[in-house]
C-alpha cells in the first residue's frame, strides 16, 4: 500500500521503529504506558480470537500473540503507513498475528459474531464516531464476548471531557509535515456508559488510571470494560 495525503498517522511511531523491533514483554493501559494493570485485564486468551482496533505498529497485538496463546490476534488499522510498519516489525508472527489494513467499522461489520475479545489502547475508540463503532463491535463479538479499551479521561491540554458525543479537532500532521487536525472523542465517563448501553453492551465498568507524570501532554486514563 502507498501513503496518501489523508494518512495523518504517517509519522507516528516511525522513530521508535527504527531502533526498537522487539516484541514487548508486556503493555499497560495508561497514557504513559508505564504503570497500572496490564494485559491481564483482557482475561484468559488461550484459544480465542482477539481483535486490536486501531493497532498502529501492532506492538500490543504482537505481545498477546507471543505471550498469551490466542488462536489469533487480528491487528486492524486504517493507516497505510502503520500497516506497512506493523508488517515490517511483526509480519513474521503470522499466522498467530494477522495484520489487516482497514478502518475498524468496516472490518467489524464484515466479522459478525467472530470475535471473543476486542480491545483498543488509545486506538480506534478515540478516533471513530462511537455511535458507529460500538454497535459494530457489539455485533462482531460473540455473546459474552468482552470489549476493553483505554481512552483519555480529559484532553491533553487539561480541558475537561465532553458531556455529549461530540468530537474535538486535535493537532495532526500530513505526510508532508504540514499541520492539520483530526477528530478525537474525549468523553465523560457517564457518556461512555450511555453509548455502550445503547450499543448493546452490559456490565460496563470505567476505572480511572491517574497520570504518572506531570506537565503538558499528560493525562489520566479511562479504562473501560464491557460485555456483549
Amino acid at each position: 500500500m502507498t501513503t496518501t495525503p489523508s494518512d495523518l498517522w504517517h509519522h507516528y511511531g516511525r522513530t521508535r521503529a527504527e531502533h526498537d523491533r522487539s516484541v514487548p514483554d508486556t503493555f499497560h493501559w495508561n497514557w504513559s504506558q508505564d504503570s497500572g494493570p496490564g494485559p491481564e485485564v483482557l482475561g484468559g486468551l488461550s484459544g480465542l480470537l482477539v481483535g486490536d482496533l486501531g493497532a498502529g505498529a501492532a506492538r500490543h497485538a504482537a505481545h498477546l500473540a507471543v505471550h498469551h496463546r490466542p488462536a489469533q490476534v487480528v491487528a486492524v488499522d486504517a493507516s497505510p503507513a502503520q500497516y506497512e510498519m506493523a508488517l515490517g516489525l511483526f509480519g513474521h508472527l503470522a499466522p498467530r498475528l494477522r495484520i489487516v489494513p482497514s478502518d475498524a467499522v468496516s472490518h467489524l461489520r464484515a466479522t459478525v459474531g467472530g470475535y471473543d475479545v476486542l480491545y483498543s489502547v488509545f486506538g480506534a475508540l478515540d478516533f471513530t464516531e462511537p455511535r458507529e463503532l460500538l454497535p459494530a463491535a457489539a455485533a462482531a463479538l460473540r455473546p459474552g464476548g468482552r470489549l476493553v479499551f483505554s481512552t483519555l479521561a480529559h484532553y491533553l491540554s487539561g480541558a475537561p471531557p465532553r458531556p455529549d458525543v461530540v468530537a474535538a479537532a486535535v493537532p495532526a500532521k500530513t505526510p508532508e509535515g504540514e499541520t492539520c487536525t483530526m477528530r478525537r472523542w474525549v468523553l465523560q465517563e457517564k457518556v461512555w456508559m450511555k453509548v455502550l448501553d445503547e450499543a448493546g453492551f452490559t456490565e460496563a465498568v470505567v476505572d480511572v488510571l491517574p497520570s504518572t507524570a506531570e506537565g503538558p501532554g499528560t493525562a489520566d486514563t479511562l479504562l473501560v470494560t464491557a460485555v456483549r
